[in-house]
């Protein structure tokens, strides 16, 4: 059983362990990091996953994000430790952050990731939207956590200010 809470400055190593462990060597070096260079988190959607013992499990983080005149969230990374994988931990990341979003009244969520997987969360393939370079298009991801949020948004994606 996991225990989903905030995560608080002493975590940071241990998310940054976790996210090298699950994600390949150079993950710093993908777009998508080039848009946090700078940029805080969102500290009340940055989570994480601790079982009865304490051992981390699961970690999510956001990040605040512009599109042309509109602010957005840039989801990610997500991650859950390869000896908790396939119980549901990710999507209750997920789902726990997309609410506790939608409560915060943001509008729109991007990620850049597999369309089949998040599709459960409401993510569908946005057009118009560009990623910094090298990011597969098919791959750029968008949620309405507000009825339309993301009617009208096209531009480039670049680091909130």
């Amino acid at each position: 059983m996991f225990t989903l809470s905030q995560e608080k400055p002493g975590d940071w190593w241990e998310v940054e362990t976790l996210y090298d462990l699950c994600f390949a060597p150079g993950r710093t070096l993908l777009s998508s990091y080039r848009l946090r260079d700078g940029v805080a988190p969102v500290p009340e959607l940055c989570r994480v996953a601790r079982d009865e013992g304490g051992t981390l499990g699961g970690a999510i983080r956001y990040w605040p994000i512009r599109i042309g005149r509109w602010q957005a969230l840039l989801l990610g990374p997500v991650a859950v430790h390869p000896i908790a994988q396939g119980e549901g931990l990710g999507a209750a990341l997920i789902r726990d952050t997309l609410e506790r979003a939608r409560d915060l009244e943001w509008g729109r969520v991007l990620l850049v990731g597999d369309e089949p997987y998040y599709k459960r969360f409401g993510f569908v393939k946005l057009e118009g939207v560009e990623m910094p370079p090298p990011t597969n298009p098919d791959r750029i991801l968008g949620v309405e956590l507000k009825p339309c949020a993301w009617q009208g948004v096209t531009g480039e994606v670049e680091r909130s200010a």
